[in-house]
């Protein structure tokens, strides 16, 4: 696979001239939530953190996420956390879309660039900083650790997704596939946060239906996305939520590759209280 391309958010304030008509869509079985609207005005600030700011894409929410919320982090030179989680149940997991920056994970530093992954359970003691010259740029996605009597809590790992090959569906002369950074098999995890990608003219060939709770970015590309009963363009840089059993499927028509950063809870029985 080529080089992969990372959208992220540039801030600023559109000119007052700008129409107001735009794609953004919250509705009870999905939201799309276009590059367009993060702007400089829609980002939070988080305590202990310096010279960073947010924007908070995905929260739990009744009729809205359920079980993650999803951050995209822009740190300037300088910037950082020395505690950056104030859940000790929170599990989390970083990936790299811009710059670089400096991730502390139980006194071991790492340097993730552009593609870095790291997984880092709940309770882990972790700081992060941008020790470079330019903007650091990462997603930072969340959820409350799900545990299983018997089964051990999953260890922090640093990755990066230009040293993995994806796993291509089986019949789709690799035009769909994913990007794994844990192994479907490992029940300790509950979330799989993974990369997709279509090659142009791939699809998903049916309207997927299923009780995974679903947060995809997208990366690089444009598509047509099926939402429920919509058919939904989206490009680089637009967010969208799917709840638990809403339909989708997916074309992607080109001209070049079409790839998202996926969130989805997994490998649990369903709470029934």
């Amino acid at each position: 696979m080529s080089n992969p391309t990372y959208y992220t958010p540039a801030g600023g304030l559109p000119p007052q001239t700008q129409l107001l008509t735009d794609r953004a869509m919250f509705t009870d079985a999905y939201a799309v939530i276009p590059r367009g609207t993060m702007t400089d005005i829609v980002t939070s600030f988080l305590p202990f953190w310096s010279e960073a700011r947010f924007w908070v894409i995905a929260r739990p929410l009744s009729g809205f996420a359920e079980t993650f919320s999803h951050y995209i982090a822009e740190v300037a030179p300088g910037g950082g956390s020395e505690r950056p989680e104030l859940d000790s149940n929170a599990q989390g997991v970083l990936f790299v879309t811009g710059g670089e920056v400096t991730l502390t994970v139980e006194g071991e530093p790492h340097i993730l660039a552009e593609g870095g992954y790291a997984y880092l359970p709940a309770g882990c003691q972790w700081t992060l900083k941008n020790n470079s010259e330019e903007l650091a740029k990462f997603h930072w996605i969340r959820k409350a650790y799900d545990a299983v009597d018997g089964l051990e809590k999953p260890e922090a790992f640093v990755a990066n997704e230009k040293e993995i090959e994806p796993t291509w569906m089986p019949g789709t002369d690799k035009a769909w596939g994913t990007t794994r950074f844990v192994d479907p098999t490992d029940l300790r995890h509950d979330m799989h946060v993974t990369i997709v990608t279509f090659e142009p003219g791939g699809v998903i060939p049916f309207p997927e239906t299923h009780v995974m709770e679903h947060g995809l970015y997208v990366l690089e590309g444009k598509a047509v996305y099926r939402l429920n009963q919509d058919w939904v363009e989206v490009e680089a840089g637009d967010y969208m939520w799917l709840r638990a059993f809403c339909p989708q499927a997916c074309y992607a028509g080109g001209p070049g590759r079409f790839r998202y950063l996926l969130y989805k809870d997994v490998n649990r029985h369903m709470k029934l209280g």
